[in-house]
């Protein structure tokens, strides 16, 4: 997948243009390098096409967040996407989310490099993670 298809398969779920999509994708990026160790958040890296890496690695994440911050991953979200409330939010980490797996060859989010990354989540995110998937994978069959 290019990267010109994944900010498309992005803005289309989300219902908005490329620019936009791009920004959020920019924000759902750097959080969740925040949430990943620093060996995973390089493997991820290695998967991805240059153009992507280049959205992927731009900036430094924040630090790493401590015990429980993780909590806040919607709040941080919306006000650095400047999106209206917690549930576009979690609209918008959703849809990355999934295109990101599929980008990673995991349709399930459980398979390859997308399992790495599953397997060091906070357990609220991985939850988020699989139901990106599960999301997904309904519409793929509807």
């Amino acid at each position: 997948m290019t990267t010109e298809q994944f900010l498309e398969d992005v803005a289309q779920h989300l219902r908005c243009d490329v620019r936009r999509a791009e920004g959020i994708v920019f924000v759902v990026f750097q959080e969740l390098r925040r949430l990943l160790p620093r060996k995973e958040d390089g493997d991820v890296l290695a998967q991805l096409p240059d153009s992507l890496k280049q959205i992927w690695s731009d900036g430094m994440p924040e630090n790493r967040p401590g015990r429980g911050e993780h909590e806040q991953l919607y709040g941080r979200i919306r006000s650095r996407a400047g999106l209206p409330d917690d549930r576009e939010a979690e609209r918008a980490v959703r849809a990355v989310f999934r295109t990101l797996q599929l980008q990673l060859g995991s349709p399930t989010g459980a398979e390859g490099e997308a399992w790495d990354v599953f397997s060091v989540l906070p357990k609220d995110v991985k939850k988020l993670w699989l139901a990106s998937a599960r999301e997904a994978q309904s519409r793929s069959n509807a």
